[in-house]
């Protein structure tokens, strides 16, 4: 099946990002596939050490604490706080979500509450308005889902179900309760990407003027 057309128009202009996919736990093989079909290096990330140079960085759904558990078994706690440090962009989806909230990682000023839609059986698919992905609406595939139940001030509401948070970002941090690798609309991923293109180019801008600064 085609993926969507309508995606951030400075997706088009990555050449070869690396993008990694934790995988931990949980359904990366398809977060890899899609990212490898809008031109990404898609990165397997078990260690460390495939966390460096990497231009952006997905968390995939799961389970939360098994996610969060093997984070801390692999050492990847540092390397990851370390990229998001330097600007470069994270894509927390469903269990990703809860893993990059206020009690975990804490990489957004956000706390998630987990299974907030029900359980297994109450698992459901609704057409999503996400803010900066185009008019046309998201089918957004909600398994388990978490939701955010507070955030600050500087965290911005990308997308609602019932009067709830189910999509946010800060800075070059995104986060949404959904499955985005399950459908074939790859406008997050395509998100994504373009905030790592975006922080890519400031880091050749640094790099061509003699700066030495993280990404802001």
């Amino acid at each position: 099946m085609p993926r969507s057309s309508s995606v951030p128009p400075e997706a088009g202009a990555t050449s070869r990002l690396r993008i990694g996919v934790l995988a931990s736990q949980g359904d990366f093989a398809a977060h890899a596939e899609m990212l490898a079909s809008l031109g990404a290096e898609a990165v397997e990330v078990r260690n460390p050490a495939e966390v460096e140079g990497l231009d952006g960085l997905v968390i995939p759904g799961g389970e939360s604490t098994t996610i969060t558990k093997a984070i801390e078994r692999d050492g990847l706690e540092p390397a990851i706080r370390a990229h998001a440090a330097a600007g470069r962009p994270v894509l927390g989806t469903c269990a990703g979500m809860i893993v990059c909230d206020r009690g975990h990682l804490g990489l957004v000023d956000a706390t998630a509450e987990r299974n907030a839609f029900g359980r297994q059986i109450a698992s459901f698919e609704v057409e999503l308005q996400v803010e900066g992905l185009g008019p046309d609406p998201l089918r957004a595939v909600f398994i388990r889902a978490p939701r955010i139940v507070s955030h600050g001030d500087d965290v911005e509401v990308l997308a609602s179900v019932d009067g709830h948070p189910v999509a946010v970002r800060q800075g070059q941090i995104v986060l949404c309760a959904f499955h985005p690798e399950l459908t074939d609309d790859s406008r997050m991923h395509a998100l994504l990407m373009a905030l790592a293109t975006a922080a890519r180019e400031r880091r050749e801008d640094r790099a061509a003027s003699g700066g030495h600064q993280a990404d802001a």
